[in-house]
């Protein structure tokens, strides 16, 4: 670790908890130090120290076009221009709802919040208002942000860190939260004969207990449950909404949540989110209608302009590119897992996908938590070491962009063959 670094490390652990915004960031399940990052370009980032990295972590995904596209920035230093904050309504932010709802088949009015933790915390309260029911469901391993109630079994992080859910968490505000395995669909049915509930939330194609994508049929299944029981279906796309299609997992699937919560891809890298349901659903909404939820900064214009300049690149022809690099990168990966001899597998979908370090398949959390993750850290040191950065976690999705062409993404798997080689010994 470079000098630098270790002072910009020790600086930041003295006033934020692990040095860091958000806690697996901090290198905890991986060792070593995290790097900072000074700048970013195309599908690139450079450290404090200039030290440059094939990045894929994206942001955790909103950068689908790659850093600093010429047209995002323009878009943004535009904005900036003319100010960065109004708390009124703004022309881009009528724009860019226009886009999406044009685009997501579910939703026909929508209401901009700044994170996808708000999104999914104001589609459950929606759901609750319009059923008058309380309790909900969700999927052990599924991460749908850091609000009080959706913290029970979450992925992702919390996962990481071995925790079954966070303290602070008190037992009433738990007790309205069931959980399911993903992909059991057997047990969701029971549940919901059983409890009357507001929603199931799900992740359509999970990506925060790394890449499980839903089972033939497991989708289309709790939409038929919530038709007959009465309770809503909240499809999470804050990951998948304009990344694996346009329309998002919805439209791959041919498939109508009753909410759906946005967030990533439509800042383009700056804060937001979104919930969007139909015009009957959304009136319930204030002003409108008794449901309240309200931000300062929600619709900031930086954001809308930034998610406006997104959204205007994602043509047909950007998704058949994130395609072929996520199907050349798998296919690389598991040759390279041949040929080192591990046990591992790559699970994808579209532009996402996972290194397992697990013979496979991974259908829910059970098979994720089996995953092993000291050969994972070895690996991530490894490919790190040789500029490539992963995101630091066995159970998150690697995200590709448009800017991971076909040199790229051989870097990446030539990398991955000689860190294989090296964990094995």
């Amino acid at each position: 670790m470079s000098t630098r670094t270790a002072d910009l490390l020790e600086r930041a652990e003295r006033v934020m908890p692990g040095g860091v915004s958000s806690p697996v960031r901090a290198y905890r399940a991986v060792g070593g130090a995290p790097p900072f990052i000074a700048r970013g370009n195309g599908a690139r980032v450079w450290d404090t120290f200039d030290r440059e990295y094939i990045d894929l972590v994206c942001s955790w995904g909103p950068l689908i076009v790659g850093h600093a596209h010429p047209r995002v920035v323009e878009a943004i230093v535009s904005q900036a221009q003319l100010g960065t904050s109004y708390g009124a309504p703004s022309p881009r932010e009528v724009e860019l709802a226009e886009l999406i709802t044009e685009a997501v088949p579910s939703v026909e009015m929508l209401r901009f919040v700044s994170s996808g933790t708000e999104a999914a915390m104001s589609a459950v309260r929606l759901a609750r208002a319009a059923t008058g029911r309380d309790k909900i469901l969700k999927f052990a391993g599924c991460y749908h942000g850091h609000a009080d109630g959706l913290l029970a079994k979450a992925g992702s992080g919390v996962a990481t860190f071995g925790l079954a859910d966070s303290a602070g968490v008190t037992p009433g505000t738990a007790r309205d939260t069931l959980t399911a395995q993903y992909n059991d669909l057997a047990t969701v049915e029971e549940i919901a004969r059983a409890v009357p509930l507001a929603a199931i939330i799900v992740e359509p194609y999970a990506g925060n207990m790394g890449c499980v994508p839903p089972e033939p049929g497991f989708l289309a299944g709790l939409r038929r449950i919530c038709d007959s029981t009465g309770a809503l279906l909240i499809f999470d796309e804050v990951i998948t909404g304009f990344r694996l299609a346009r329309g998002g997992a919805q439209a791959l699937v041919d498939l109508r949540p009753d909410i759906t919560c946005l967030g990533k891809v439509i800042g383009g890298g700056l804060p937001v989110g979104a919930y969007g349901a139909s015009r009957s659903l959304m009136s319930r909404v204030a002003p409108l209608g008794p449901m309240y939820q309200a931000g300062t900064l929600s619709g900031n214009p930086l954001a809308m302009a930034a998610g406006v300049a997104t959204l205007s690149l994602l043509d047909s022809s950007a998704y058949e590119a994130l395609d072929h690099s996520g199907a050349r990168l798998e296919r690389g990966l598991t040759e390279a897992i041949r040929a080192s001899g591990i046990d591992g597998c790559v699970q994808r979908a579209g532009s996402l996908l996972t290194l397992f370090f697990s013979s496979g398949p991974i259908r829910d959390d059970v098979d994720a938590a089996r995953a092993d993750r000291g050969s994972f850290a070895a690996f991530h040191r490894a490919m790190l070491s040789r500029g490539v950065m992963l995101p630091p976690s066995q159970l998150e999705c690697w995200f590709v962009s448009l800017a991971h062409d076909d040199g790229v993404i051989d870097l990446v798997v030539r990398a991955a063959h000689d860190s294989l080689k090296e964990i094995v010994g």
